[in-house]
């Protein structure tokens, strides 16, 4: 055998040899609402808007590119007393714009361990902007109506599912190794409760995130206007706040 053929034959072998690039696998997991005793209800219990998402394990080795920022125009809109979506989940550089649909003037702020902000007082018809810089979860709120609250969570990683009622968690493209699970659920709010956090391993053999428990929803988010006292009563043309 010559030279030329004992390559080939080596390269033939080599190409058999299973490579040893890192692994992408889909994770699985299943949220349920917490107090409820009836095991057997508990698939037929609609699950709050929730958001589960995986970043690197201290110590582990792991390194996850962050996702680069929103090109789809993220927004919160301000109508009917109300902001639409009450949820968004952005990548951590994205800007969202803030319209005002109302005929009336609102005041959007946030005080929390995300992204401090106070837009002050805006009119119908005009948009403010907030630059989302950096992963944390932001409770948004309007310093005149008191009901008005929304969520934006800034991911700085790609590995994260949203999910509705079904409660099912599939999250695609992780590859393997030690990671932190963090979960945000409607019913965990700034003065309420912190979301919980516990490290998980993805493994060949084991992509199950398990059961993940969640509080019950809850109608209003409690908060205090942006000075930290209680909101004033509403009075009968409170919807109608014209310039100071």
């Amino acid at each position: 055998m010559n030279a030329r053929s004992k390559l080939a034959v080596f390269l033939l072998a080599l190409s058999c040899v299973p490579t040893l690039h890192a692994q992408n696998l889909t994770v699985h997991g299943r949220v349920e609402v917490t107090g409820e005793t009836k095991s057997s209800d508990k698939k037929h219990i609609p699950v709050p808007s929730t958001v589960v998402w995986l970043t690197p394990a201290p110590g582990s080795e792991e390194k996850i590119d962050p996702p680069p920022p929103a090109t789809w125009n993220p927004k919160l809109v301000q109508k009917n007393k109300d902001f639409q979506p009450h949820l968004l989940v952005v990548p951590a550089g994205s800007t969202v714009a803030f319209p005002n649909h109302d005929p009336f003037f609102h005041n959007v702020f946030s005080l929390f361990e995300g992204k401090r902000f106070d837009l002050g007082l805006y009119e119908a018809g005009t948009t403010r902007m907030v630059h989302f810089d950096r992963p944390g979860i932001s409770y948004i709120f309007c310093n005149i109506h008191s009901q008005m609250s929304a969520v934006v969570i800034t991911m700085g990683t790609p590995l994260y599912a949203v999910l509705e009622s079904d409660g099912l968690v599939n999250i695609p493209n992780v590859p393997l190794g030690r990671y932190v699970l963090h979960v945000w659920s409607v019913g965990i709010g700034p003065e309420v409760e912190q979301p919980p956090t516990r490290e998980v391993t993805i493994a060949e053999n084991a992509t199950s995130l398990g059961v993940i428990h969640v509080p019950p929803a809850t109608a209003h988010i409690a908060h205090k206007n942006k000075y930290g006292r209680e909101y004033d009563q509403p009075t009968p043309d409170s919807s109608i706040y014209t310039q100071p």
